[in-house]
């Protein structure tokens, strides 16, 4: 029973930053999310050169002649001892339009992502004609949703991290340095949207110079899912509920939160079936710890269209926060019955739940769910998780598998020690287990 409490101790600490609740916690970019200006290559250091090529404090290195620059250009070297040039980082834009297969836009945004080696990151997102521009790998202010997590990033875990601490590899580039030709080895980009499937733009071999215009990306529907992000109701939104909306969606990316409520509720006033403001006022809420509001804003959101499956993620976000196993129980297999395909989190929410009912084996099934899903290992509490799980039944080989993989996935995050506890304990039931079959 100690292990169930730590999971769903630790459990809530994640849920409180990886769910889509945290669109409102950063400022997504408007205008089609172009990032900060990039300082011009070969700038001055800040205050001026040095004249004379000398730097003040500095001994006269032995051997060199007095006055000579220590520091000769690179046209002033031996041809046959000059050090080959840097890999310039420039500035990578990106544009283009995601249409639906039928060739029109979608009717809500759909999130730009960059996938590098299996691991996707969002770059940006669509605007009300599908139309997209960014700059690569500043996505500063864009807002993490369910299926993006902070192991996305390099550096978490000491995944992609030199040896000097600068970010980089797998085309994740650390903060203020622009994206290089070689970061794109290995790079795709998609547009990204639970239930549909997109075509994809391989971005290696992509320069500097190239046409930023990357195309037109077609997405397509997978025909065996029912439940979507996007509702079919906001296609149906009357000119000034959808006018409205908009305004409450820059209003959000503004951080105005009370301009946000008041055009969301003016678009939903106008328009009670718009199910997509209903949602966005429900996040709204939650960001202003309204929880009643947000619920009922949810609740109006599946009134309105009971197979939009984003309210189902939130309101069980906040069952789990508040520990209501059941309504999180129920609630996600509600979600994974319309779409059991896109959403590990909500497979990770479930499994949790069912661990804390003692329902061992379906909180079983759902964690390993979530493993096969979370393929790129964004969501490394699963595999903390199926551990608990398997110690529960006995399989301590599996438990300790499953516990070493999320230390090696997250070595450095805030329950690891508490994780190393747990091996031991573990380790010490599997020789106690040996020692007494040995006695036999």
């Amino acid at each position: 029973m100690r292990l169930i409490r730590l999971v769903s101790s630790i459990f809530s600490l994640a849920l409180l930053t990886g769910f889509p609740v945290s669109l409102l916690s950063q400022n997504p970019p408007a205008g089609g999310g172009q990032g900060a200006p990039v300082p011009q290559q070969g700038a001055p250091p800040q205050g001026g050169s040095v004249p004379g090529g000398s730097i003040p404090g500095r001994e006269p290195t032995p051997g060199r002649q007095p006055g000579r620059d220590p520091f000769p250009r690179q046209d002033q070297m031996d041809p046959n001892s000059r050090m080959p040039m840097p890999e310039m980082e420039r500035p990578i834009f990106l544009s283009g339009k995601v249409v639906m297969e039928d060739g029109t836009p979608p009717p809500e945004t759909v999130t730009i992502e960059r996938v590098c080696n299996g691991i996707a990151r969002p770059e940006g997102y669509t605007d009300s004609k599908g139309r997209f521009s960014f700059q690569l790998g500043q996505n500063v202010g864009v807002f993490q949703d369910a299926s993006v997590s902070s192991q996305a990033d390099p550096g978490f875990g000491g995944r992609g991290m030199g040896s000097s601490g600068r970010q980089g590899g797998m085309g994740f580039p650390g903060n203020n340095r622009g994206l290089s030709e070689r970061d794109l080895m290995g790079c795709e980009l998609r547009a990204s949207l639970p239930g549909f499937r997109s075509e994809i733009v391989n971005l290696s071999g992509r320069r500097v110079m190239d046409n930023p215009d990357v195309g037109t990306i077609i997405m397509r529907r997978l025909g065996n899912v029912e439940g979507l992000t996007i509702s079919a109701t906001s296609a149906l939104a009357p000119k000034d509920a959808r006018k409205a909306f908009d305004k409450g969606r820059k209003a959000i990316e503004k951080k105005k939160w009370e301009e946000a409520r008041k055009e969301l509720n003016k678009a939903v006033e106008t328009y009670p079936k718009y199910a997509a403001a209903w949602f966005y006022l429900g996040l709204v809420h939650e960001r202003n710890k309204d929880m009643a509001d947000a619920r009922q804003a949810y609740a109006q959101a599946l009134e309105a269209d009971a197979k939009y499956v984003n309210p189902y993620l939130q309101l069980a976000d906040i069952a789990a926060r508040e520990q209501n196993w059941q309504e999180a129980a129920d609630t996600t297999d509600r979600l994974l019955k319309l779409n059991p395909f896109d959403f590990p989190r909500a497979y990770l929410i479930n499994a949790v739940a069912n661990l804390n009912l003692q329902k061992i084996d379906a909180a079983e099934a759902s964690a390993r769910e979530a493993v096969k899903l979370d393929t790129s290992h964004q969501i490394p509490q699963v595999s903390h998780v199926l551990g608990v799980i398997l110690a529960q039944k006995r399989d301590y080989p599996g438990a300790l598998a499953q516990m070493r993989a999320y230390l090696e996935h997250a070595p450095k995050a805030g329950n690891a020690q508490q994780v190393r506890e747990q091996i031991t304990q573990i380790e010490n039931l599997m020789g106690k287990t040996t020692t007494a079959q040995e006695q036999k």
